[in-house]
């Protein structure tokens, strides 16, 4: 057994990590300058697979994620077939196998994700670490209540997706929806996870229910937190949904980081092709990438310039997200190098897909190696995945 006693720990047992290794493997990561971390852990991610394989794979995406330091995922149910079925669930699960990091699959709340009737929910909750119709909502108040009364009893979590396109503000969009899941949460009793919040109306509603002990917590991604509408280009890597909103906003996300309303950072990683976002703001697809860039896009803008704690990122990116979804540590770990400055560049990148607002940023930190279940998964060293450490 080899100890890391030399490299600075954030969040680790100080007896941990143990490591069975090869004799010379890892004392080169041994040292004061580095820093470990419990493995990262992103509860929204797209990994596209299956039906949109041609976006990202199951194992291109995986191999992105254990690159950057995370060591559990979870993954969004639009896809083809949705995972609304224990039969369209094993579509993806027979993937899952040969990923590096755990891929936590949901299950979608609606056949089809098209909010009309219920999935088959007791069938699919062993195998899902909750239910969302993520990419839609579900718009129907019936559906939803029956949706959350049934999840209550199955002690899952209803991670939603929150767009009412009743309205057409995209503001409102979002917080009228949050303000409607609040509620049903608090008639059945429901476990509520709200996605990728952007809005200071958000903020408030979700600061409100905290105070009324309801259930709920709440995501949001470093996009919402590092940018706003000012610094938007003509370009389909600033495009998003929900998409980027104001400085007040901004502010009132960065209050509400600090203050612990917002419980956890997720990347709402997003891939699509090269054509697909070549479309300008307007015309290409939403979404954008974000494992790759996570961590040294926070780390460089939030720790350095003090304001949230080293410790608080990696709660927000780590601990916070686990305990909520019930997602074990397994002693996973990651070690990086926070003095090491770079230029993000995204043909570097391992996920298929390069559209991100970040292209360009100058940043601090690189990861040097993951590990996950007492097998490395990603060494900087050796740019090496898998390495069973017998």
């Amino acid at each position: 057994m080899l100890v890391f006693d030399q490299v600075k720990k954030i969040g680790i047992e100080a007896e941990q990590p143990f490591v069975e290794s090869c004799d010379g493997f890892f004392p080169r990561f041994n040292k004061s300058e580095y820093v470990m971390f419990p493995g990262f852990c992103d509860v929204h991610v797209h990994f596209r697979e299956p039906g949109f394989s041609y976006k990202e794979t199951i194992l291109s995406g995986a191999r992105a994620a254990a690159a950057s330091g995370y060591t559990a995922v979870c993954t969004m149910p639009n896809l083809n077939p949705v995972p609304d079925s224990l039969e369209h669930l094993r579509i993806q699960l027979n993937k899952t196998a040969e990923a590096p990091v755990a891929v936590l699959p949901y299950g979608s709340i609606t056949v089809d994700e098209k909010g009309a009737a219920l999935s088959d929910l007791e069938d699919l909750a062993p195998w899902v670490v909750a239910f969302s119709d993520d990419g839609t909502g579900v718009a129907d108040d019936g559906i939803m209540r029956e949706a959350m009364q049934r999840c209550r009893a199955l002690g899952k979590i209803v991670a939603a997706h929150c767009e009412d396109m009743r309205y057409e503000d995209p503001r409102e969009r979002e917080w009228r929806e949050i303000e409607r899941n609040i509620r049903l949460s608090d008639e059945t009793g429901c476990a509520l996870h709200i996605c990728h919040i952007s809005t200071k109306e958000s903020v408030s509603l979700i600061q409100d229910a905290k105070r009324s002990h309801i259930d709920v917590t709440c995501e949001t991604a470093p996009h919402y937190l590092l940018l706003n509408d000012s610094l938007l280009e003509d370009d389909g890597r600033f495009k998003m949904n929900p998409p980027i909103h104001s400085a007040d906003d901004q502010d009132a996300l960065l209050e509400a980081l600090s203050d612990g309303t917002i419980d956890m950072i997720a990347t709402d990683h997003a891939p699509h092709s090269a054509e697909e976002k070549s479309r300008g703001f307007r015309k290409s697809l939403n979404g954008i990438v974000g494992l790759e860039t996570a961590f040294p896009v926070l780390y460089s803008r939030l720790v350095t310039n003090h304001m949230i704690s080293l410790e608080q990122l990696v709660s927000l990116m780590s601990d916070h997200p686990k305990k909520r979804f019930g997602i074990s540590s397994n002693g996973d770990f990651t070690v990086w190098d926070l003095e090491d400055k770079r230029t993000i560049d995204p043909s570097r990148f391992l996920s298929m897909g390069k559209s991100t607002p970040f292209d360009g940023w100058s940043v601090c930190g690189t990861c040097l190696l993951t590990v996950h279940r007492n097998n490395v998964i990603f060494s900087k060293e050796n740019e090496t995945w898998q390495n069973v450490l017998m």
